[in-house]
C-alpha cells in the first residue's frame, strides 16, 4: 500500500474538519460562567419576586381582615354589603398581586413586556368580537354593584334560578339554590333581579275547611294562637289584622291568614305557624280535610 505522507486532519474530510473547527472555536468562546452567574440572578430574582409577592398577599389579606372585621365587630352586625365589598377588595388585590408577578418575572426572564402589550392591541383587535360577551360581563357586574342591586347573603330570583347569594364579581354571580346547588350565572345573562331581602316579605296561610265547619269557632281559635305566638317571634314584622275565609275552589274554603315577616325568614315563620295552627284545630275537635294543604309565599 503507498502512503503519500501528508496530513489528512480527522481524516473525515476537509469540509466536515472546517465546521467541527468552527465549533469548538465557537464553544471556546462562550462565556460559561457568566451565563450561569446570569441564570442564578435571575433565580435569585424570580425567587425574591415570589417571595415579596406571598409576603404581600399575607400582609394584605390580614390588613383587609383588620379593616372590615374590625368595621363589622363595632357595629355588632355582619351586613351584607360589607361581606359583598369585602370579597370584591380580595378578588382585587390577588388580580392586582398576580399581574405584577407575571410582569416582574417576565422583566427579569428578558422577554420585552411592552413589546408584547403592543403586539397584545393587534390581537385583541382580532378578537373584539369575540370578547363582546367579556365585556358585557364587566359593564353589567360594574352597574349591578354600583346600584347595590344585590349583595352577598340576599335571597333573590336571577334568571329562574332562587337561591342565596354567596358571590358578586365583575365577571360572574355565585348563587347557591336552597336544594344545595350552587349557579355561577354570567352577569351578562342577568336581565331581571328580584331581591327578597330588601323588605319585608309577605306570608300567606291557608287552611282547608270542611264546608260544615263552624268559622267563628275556628277563626278563635286561630286567633289565640296568634295572641300566643307572635309575641314571641321578633321575626314578624307587621301582625296578621284577622282571619279571613277565602274560596279556594268548587264548593270548598280555606282560613287565611296573611302577615309580614323580615326577609328571610318566610320559609321558617310560615312552617311554625301552620304547624301551631293545624294543631290547635285538632285539638279543639275541628275536623281538617286529608287533601294536602296549600301554603303561598310571595
Amino acid at each position: 500500500m503507498f502512503y503519500s505522507g501528508e496530513d489528512t486532519g480527522s481524516g473525515l474530510g476537509p469540509d466536515l474538519d472546517e465546521g467541527v473547527n468552527f465549533f469548538i472555536d465557537f464553544w471556546n468562546t462562550i462565556d460559561w460562567n457568566a451565563i450561569f452567574s446570569s441564570i442564578i440572578i435571575a433565580l435569585i430574582q424570580i425567587l425574591a419576586a415570589v417571595i415579596i409577592f406571598f409576603v404581600l398577599k399575607k400582609l394584605g389579606h390580614y390588613l383587609i381582615e383588620f379593616v372590615f372585621k374590625g368595621y363589622m365587630k363595632e357595629k355588632k352586625t355582619v351586613p351584607n354589603r360589607l361581606n359583598t365589598l369585602y370579597k370584591l377588595s380580595k378578588n382585587s388585590y390577588h388580580a392586582i398581586l398576580y399581574f405584577f408577578l407575571v410582569y416582574t418575572i417576565l422583566e427579569v426572564m428578558g422577554i420585552p413586556v411592552g413589546t408584547l402589550v403592543a403586539s397584545a392591541g393587534v390581537v385583541g383587535l382580532a378578537l373584539s368580537l369575540g370578547a363582546q360577551g367579556f365585556v358585557s360581563d364587566i359593564v353589567n357586574g360594574f352597574m349591578i354593584l354600583l346600584e347595590k342591586q344585590i349583595d352577598v347573603g340576599d335571597v333573590v330570583e336571577l334568571s329562574g334560578i332562587l337561591g342565596t347569594v354567596e358571590d358578586v364579581n365583575l365577571k360572574t354571580t355565585k348563587v347557591k339554590d336552597f336544594d344545595g346547588t350552587t349557579h355561577f350565572i354570567p352577569n351578562r345573562s342577568i336581565t331581571v333581579i328580584s331581591n327578597r331581602s330588601r323588605s319585608d316579605m309577605r306570608v300567606m296561610i291557608q287552611i282547608r275547611l270542611l264546608p260544615h265547619t263552624d268559622l267563628h269557632f275556628v277563626r278563635k281559635v286561630m286567633e289565640e294562637v296568634n295572641a300566643e305566638m307572635i309575641p314571641q317571634r321578633e321575626e314578624i314584622t307587621i301582625e296578621p289584622m284577622e282571619v279571613s275565609f277565602v274560596p279556594i275552589g268548587t264548593a270548598q274554603m280555606a282560613a287565611q291568614i296573611i302577615m309580614y315577616t323580615k326577609a328571610g325568614t318566610e320559609f321558617a315563620m310560615r312552617n311554625l305557624f301552620y304547624e301551631k295552627y293545624v294543631d290547635a284545630l285538632r285539638q279543639a275537635g275541628v275536623e281538617l280535610p286529608t287533601v294536602n294543604l296549600d301554603l303561598q309565599n310571595q
